[in-house]
């Protein structure tokens, strides 16, 4: 018998002030394909669709992470049995976003088995010999598995096009050619949900310096981190270009306030959550006669 869907819990914005349905993040978040993009009027600190406050929502991402871990199983399981269909989570933001963070609060809710997580750094001297794509191909998700990059091919026009690694013209061409990876990714089955996750310039600043006051965290720091920070504007201008180029109906963008940690947590993993719910996994039928093994290991001596 196939498990039910989750039902939305009664009780998860019960705290605070009244706020959108959990169904209704998505349409909060999501930014509207071919529409531009100014970073400068979306409030890095902003709240939108949280149950209430820090302490509320870090307990709703409790409840939240249990019913993923439901949910992956159930997509797991679907994948063994022939069913292609699986998730590619993208994160995207700058230095000290959370991209990692995101990853170990939301992804930590997660069986490893079902998950294949993969963080881009610059492209080795292999990977320059191929196509942008190429080493991104190599990382997709399986049948029945939950994919994340943190970064991602967005990284091609957005460190390449400040840091002028390529020709303007290869950099023009390849938003056109994501737009058709991400198309092929839809039709193959890869439910993909693109993350920016948007921070301020000061709290870039404030986490920057939380590093260097802690030893345990100084391992993150580099002192390129402070010369990034002289191209802030031209990386936000990359963002845009990018965020308005490549967004479509089947690999939306979705603009996630990145300044509160819990709520970044929250909403991704409200996210993940909503799109899995959709896709609604079941588990697969026995493929035995369940009766009769029941009966043979009851006869067991």
């Amino acid at each position: 018998m196939h498990a039910p869907p989750d039902a939305p819990s009664k009780d998860a914005y019960a705290e605070g002030a009244p706020v959108a349905r959990k169904s209704e993040l998505r349409e909060l978040l999501r930014l509207a394909p071919g529409e531009p993009v100014e970073l400068a009027a979306h409030d890095t600190a902003a709240t939108p669709g949280a149950p209430g406050g820090k302490q509320a929502s870090l307990a709703d991402a409790a409840r939240t992470g249990k019913k993923l871990a439901r949910l992956q199983e159930r997509l797991w399981a679907a994948g063994t049995a022939g069913d292609r269909r699986r998730v590619l989570l993208v994160l995207q933001g700058m230095d000290t976003s959370g991209k990692g963070g995101t990853v170990k609060h939301v992804i930590g809710h997660l069986d490893p088995s079902g998950c294949r997580i993969h963080a881009f750094k610059a492209p080795t001297a292999q990977e320059l010999r191929h196509d942008f794509l190429w080493r991104v191909r190599r990382e997709l998700p399986g049948p029945g598995e939950i994919g994340i990059f943190d970064r991602s091919h967005y990284e091609d026009v957005l460190v390449a096009r400040v840091r002028h690694l390529v020709p303007p013209a290869v950099i023009g061409s390849r938003y056109g050619l994501i737009d058709d990876f991400e198309r092929g990714l839809a039709e193959d089955g890869v439910t993909v949900i693109k993350c920016f996750l948007h921070l301020s310039f000061e709290e870039q600043r404030r986490r920057l310096l939380r590093r260097l006051d802690r030893p345990d965290k100084r391992w993150k720091f580099s002192p390129a981190d402070i010369d990034e920070r002289a191209l802030w504007p031209a990386y936000q201008e990359a963002y845009e270009l990018a965020l308005e180029r490549c967004s479509a109906p089947y690999a939306p963008w979705y603009l996630v306030p990145a300044d509160h940690k819990w709520y970044r947590d929250w909403a991704v993993g409200r996210l993940l959550l909503e799109h899995l719910r959709e896709l609604d996994p079941r588990y697969p039928p026995a493929g035995f006669d369940v009766a009769e093994c029941r009966e043979r290991l009851l006869r067991e001596t």
